[in-house]
C-alpha cells in the first residue's frame, strides 16, 4: 500500500478489483446475489469470483445450469420480486442464448407494464478478443446491445470504473449490463483504498489535446492512449475520449472536444457495419458537422469471425498503429 496526496493507494488488478465490487455489494445489500456458470466452486471463467463462494456461501455464490436464457429469467424474476442480482453470462457471444429475456423482458417491463415494475437487474459479461479464444468466444457485440431502448450499457476500462460502476448500476432502477474485455483483468494499477461508486453517465477525457479527437471505449482505450503518446512526439497532440457508457451516450463531451480539435477518429472493436462507432459518427455529423476540418475516421475490427491464431486476431483487431497512421493522415490532408 501506497500513499499520494495523504490517500492511500492499493497495488491491485482490475481483476481483483472487480471480484472487491461484487464482493463488497453482497456484504453491503442483503438483496444482492451473483449467479452464473461456474461463478461459484471453478471461480469464474476468467477467475473473476474466485474465493468468494467459501466467503459468502451458496445463498449469495449461486452456480447455475448451463441455460443463458433460463438463469437470465431467473434473475430477471428476482429483480421484480425485490432482489438485486447480478447475473454473470461467460461471454457476449453466449448472452445470444439469452437475448429473448434480455431484449423482450427485462428491457420492456416498465414500458409494458405503464411504469408500474421497475428491473434492478445487473447483467455482467466478457466482451472481445485478445486472448485466442476464436470466433464463438470473443466477438465486440456491446454496440448491438447499445441499441436496446430500456437497459444501460456501461464498458469500465479503468480500475476506478472496474471498481465502481458495479455499485452504481446495482443502484438503477432499471436493467444495466457490464461489458468487461477480459485482456484488462491481468492490467495492474493503483487504486484508492476507499475508492467507491462512480458515475456511469459521462465520459472521461483521459488525456488532453488540441489537433484531434479519439473517442474510444474499454481496452481500445489503451491502445488509443500508447497512439497518442506516440504521436506526440512527432507534434501531434490526441485529446482521449473514454465513453464509459454506450448506452446513454454522453454527446457532449465528445462534441465539446471537436469543437477545439476540428479532428475526430472513433476507435471500436466491434465491425464497422452498424456499429457504435457508426452511431457516434452520424451525431458528429448532425451536431457538429461544420467543426470538422476532415471527415470522421472510424477505426474497427476487419469485418470476418475473429481468428484463432494470435497474429491473425491481432490483424482483425484495431491497434494503435493504425491509430498513429489514421491520425497522421488526417492531419496532413489539411495541414
Amino acid at each position: 500500500m501506497r500513499t499520494n496526496g495523504g490517500t492511500q493507494m492499493l497495488e491491485t488488478t482490475y481483476r481483483e478489483t472487480v471480484r472487491a465490487a461484487i464482493r463488497e455489494a453482497i456484504l453491503k445489500d442483503s438483496r444482492v446475489f451473483l449467479m452464473g456458470e461456474d461463478v461459484g466452486r471453478y471461480g469464474g471463467a476468467f477467475g473473476v469470483t474466485k474465493g468468494l463462494l467459501e466467503e459468502l456461501g451458496p445463498e449469495k455464490i449461486l452456480d447455475t445450469p448451463l441455460s443463458e436464457l433460463g438463469f437470465t429469467g431467473a434473475g430477471i424474476g428476482a429483480a421484480l420480486g425485490g432482489m438485486r442480482p447480478i447475473v454473470e453470462i461467460m461471454t457476449v457471444n453466449f448472452s445470444l442464448l439469452a437475448a429473448d429475456q434480455i431484449l423482450n423482458n427485462a428491457a420492456t417491463y416498465l414500458h409494458m407494464s405503464g411504469g408500474l415494475f421497475n428491473v434492478p437487474l445487473v447483467i455482467r459479461m466478457a466482451t472481445g478478443a485478445g486472448r485466442q479464444l476464436a470466433a464463438q468466444h470473443a466477438h465486440c457485440l456491446e454496440g448491438w446491445y447499445a441499441h436496446i431502448a430500456g437497459i444501460k450499457v456501461v464498458t469500465p476500462a479503468v480500475l476506478e470504473d472496474a471498481r465502481g460502476m458495479l455499485w452504481t448500476a446495482l443502484e438503477d432502477p432499471d436493467p444495466v449490463i457490464i461489458f468487461e474485455n477480459p485482456t484488462l483483468y491481468n492490467m495492474k494499477g493503483q487504486l484508492a483504498a476507499d475508492a467507491g461508486a462512480v458515475d456511469i453517465h459521462k465520459a472521461r477525457v483521459r488525456r488532453a489535446g488540441s489537433d484531434v479527437t479519439i473517442i474510444t471505449y474499454s481496452a481500445s482505450l489503451f491502445k488509443a492512449l500508447d497512439a497518442a503518446t506516440t504521436l506526440a512526439q512527432e507534434g501531434i497532440e490526441a485529446e482521449v475520449i473514454d465513453l464509459r457508457t454506450l448506452r446513454p451516450l454522453d454527446d457532449d463531451t465528445y462534441l465539446t472536444s471537436i469543437a477545439k480539435t476540428h479532428r475526430a477518429v472513433v476507435v471500436d472493436e466491434g465491425w464497422r457495419s452498424g456499429s457504435i462507432s457508426a452511431e457516434i459518427s452520424a451525431r458528429i455529423m448532425e451536431k457538429a458537422f461544420y467543426e470538422l476540418d476532415v471527415p470522421v475516421e472510424r477505426i474497427c475490427s476487419v469485418e470476418v469471425p475473429m481468428p484463432y491464431p494470435r497474429h491473425l486476431e491481432e490483424a482483425a483487431l484495431p491497434q494503435a498503429t493504425t491509430i498513429v497512421q489514421t491520425v497522421k493522415r488526417m492531419v496532413h490532408h489539411d495541414g
